[in-house]
């Protein structure tokens, strides 16, 4: 397999989101900013969260090869949990967090795990398929007082960040390895001219990434959102600018599938 990405922090402010790529895995995180005057009760940012759990996950990655995901996801966050030291209130529910987004290619499987809203984009025998972790979507209110009493509880979402137990409620699944021709991981600043801005369906931005490359996509999802700004549109959530984070995995087996770019 070969892997490309690039990452890229929103205009003007730090990149809380992180990509890894190992010789047959990748991984990307998204930090979940923390609204302003909100006490986390940690002394750590979510730049520093993203950066110690990617370590975790990929040392994991890279010495337990065969390990089951849940699990090494679950080690990585009690790692990273730890690391905190005792001045950090874990209790917290506003406590630093982040999505994750695993896919690994073994001799015979491609698996993969998905914890909150990143999505993995396949193109499995030329048909696509996403695979999406979308709790976070279908939260009731998004009041900062019902987010806090969905994060890591079972009528709402999981992310990584204070709970190993929510590596066992991520999204997983394998395929056969010659069944998957190209995948892309994205961030939510990176999917957003699907899932924000429908100028793209996901084959056209498994396209786009596959054709122009992750630089381009991230640049043409900036010119997206200048244009939003410009004409004054509103969306019901999200950002003017997001991070954003995109990685491209192709494999050499079977014939390329046709890309449709504009």
């Amino acid at each position: 397999m070969e892997i490309i990405y690039a990452t890229r922090a929103a205009p003007g402010l730090g990149n809380e989101d992180y990509v890894v790529a190992g010789p047959d895995w990748v991984l990307v995180l998204d930090g979940a900013t923390a609204a302003p005057g909100v006490d986390s009760g940690c002394v750590h940012t979510v730049g520093w969260l993203v950066r110690n759990l990617a370590g975790a996950l990929a040392q994991g990655l890279t010495t337990e090869p065969d390990a089951d995901l849940r699990e090494l996801a679950a080690t990585a966050i009690k790692k990273t949990c730890e690391a905190h030291g005792g001045g950090c209130d874990l209790a917290n529910p506003d406590s630093p967090s982040a999505t994750l987004t695993i896919l690994r290619c073994g001799a015979a499987e491609v698996d993969w795990l998905v914890l909150a809203d990143s999505p993995l984009v396949l193109d499995v025998d030329g048909r696509i398929e996403v695979v999406a972790d979308d709790r976070v979507a279908r939260l009731p209110s998004y009041t900062l007082e019902a987010v806090r009493a969905a994060r890591n509880d079972p009528n709402g979402f999981w992310v990584a960040g204070n709970s190993p137990e929510a590596a066992y409620e991520a999204v997983t699944g394998a395929l056969p390895v010659a069944r998957v021709r190209r995948a892309g991981l994205f961030t939510d600043g990176a999917s957003r001219l699907v899932e924000l801005f429908g100028r793209l369906d996901w084959r056209g931005l498994l396209d786009e990434l596959e054709g122009l490359g992750p630089v381009e996509l991230i640049r043409r999802t900036r010119a997206a959102e200048r244009a939003e700004i410009e004409a004054g549109r509103r969306w019901k959530r999200g950002k003017p600018h997001d991070d954003a984070t995109a990685a491209l995995v192709t494999f050499a087996h079977g014939p390329a599938a046709p890309l449709h770019l504009s």
